[in-house]
């Protein structure tokens, strides 16, 4: 009988991603609920970024957590999405949920480059 072969376990910087990741994630759906109640025609292009940063967070996360050989890749599609909606973020200055999100854009966005770099 064979053993079932085990992953070996994430590294530090790979973890400390997954939980940007996941964190981004979290603080754009909440950011989408944020502008939903605001409403407004001008949300819709934070909305879009919004929308495409916590999809791309979410799936990057799963893809370093499954080892997928496309996760450097992925990093910097996620790196880019970030960077995109803290952006979109910034376009509110005095809204506190806006700042909060673009500060996790950004941080998501620095962990993602580190990865998108490294030998996964």
């Amino acid at each position: 009988m064979t053993q079932p072969q085990t992953m070996p376990a994430m590294s530090k910087e790979m973890q400390d991603c997954v939980d940007a990741c996941m964190t981004c994630h979290s603080i754009c759906e909440e950011t989408m609920s944020s502008c939903m109640q605001m409403g407004g025609q001008a949300q819709m292009q934070i909305m879009r970024a919004l929308m495409d940063c916590a999809e791309t967070t979410r799936m990057c996360a799963d893809m370093m957590m499954r080892r997928s050989p496309m996760s450097a890749e992925m990093c910097a599609m996620c790196a880019k999405a970030c960077e995109m909606c803290a952006e979109a973020c910034m376009s509110m200055p005095d809204d506190p949920q806006m700042m909060r999100c673009a500060e996790a854009c950004r941080r998501c966005a620095t962990t993602c480059r580190a990865m998108a770099g490294a030998v996964m």
